[in-house]
């Protein structure tokens, strides 16, 4: 089952960021956030990707076409320009690098990479979120319901404290960013069919999470897979330094490898 990955945004909220570089190439723990995704897959045994590329889309290209000259230690003879490939931890992954347009929106994008995932099912997320997410048993309980689409659901701790007050405005009790207010999200993570393509317009204007989420769900063909673990997107510059800490302290749950 190939993953597709939306890599094409170009991530305002982190401009200070992507200005010189894609969102997904945002680093954690000196890798880009893309990459963790990736691993993710890997571990479950998903290492075929579909990458759509987008904003600055050439610096995806350019990391991937190196990285397994990156991932090895080489002898570079510069008298005859010869390299010997010593020894190499590069992945099993075999990578599609589609370009999908500067503007285009998510609709859009997973419509044209259509003629690569050739007639069958495929898992698919966005360049920017991670979390401990089974993705065997997503695609279990995909395959067990049925329908065109599962989306993980999750629900994504406060971006406040919470207080809990008495009638008379003494606080009970106090929780320091908490669970939401009990409304699921959409965490990413979607295990499609491929008939999910005959709800797409053919415009690359079209948004995914808009008419066509919403027309398959209306008409009962969607689940939804309810994951409570671990999941964070990034966001903000605030959502990466959280990240980076939670790498740095040997802290990361989404790293399953």
């Amino acid at each position: 089952m190939k993953v597709v990955l939306l890599a094409g945004g170009l991530g305002t909220r982190l401009s200070e960021e992507t200005v010189l570089k894609p969102k997904p190439m945002i680093e954690i723990g000196g890798m880009p956030i893309l990459w963790h995704i990736m691993k993710i897959y890997s571990t479950h045994g998903f290492n075929d990707f579909i990458i759509c590329l987008g904003y600055k889309g050439y610096l995806i290209k350019e990391y991937f076409a190196n990285y397994f000259l990156h991932k090895s230690n080489v002898t570079i003879d510069l008298s005859d320009n010869s390299i010997k490939v010593l020894d190499s931890e590069a992945e099993p992954w075999k990578i599609t690098l589609v370009d999908t347009g500067k503007d285009s929106m998510t609709g859009g994008r997973i419509k044209r990479i259509e003629p690569y995932v050739n007639n069958q099912p495929f898992l698919l997320t966005y360049g920017d979120g991670v979390g401990n997410i089974d993705i065997k048993q997503l695609v279990a309980y995909h395959k067990q319901h049925g329908q065109l689409c599962t989306v993980t659901s999750v629900q994504p701790s406060g971006r406040f404290g919470a207080l809990d007050l008495s009638s008379e405005n003494d606080v009970k009790s106090f929780l320091e960013k908490p669970k939401g207010d009990g409304s699921w999200i959409n965490g990413g993570y979607f295990v499609c069919e491929p008939q999910v393509f005959n709800y797409i317009k053919n415009s690359d204007a079209t948004i995914w999470e808009k008419e066509p989420m919403e027309n398959i769900a209306l008409e009962g063909k969607m689940k939804a897979y309810k994951h409570h673990g671990f999941w964070r997107p990034m966001d903000t510059l605030k959502d990466k330094h959280d990240l980076n800490e939670m790498w740095d302290n040997n802290n990361a749950p989404w790293k399953i490898w």
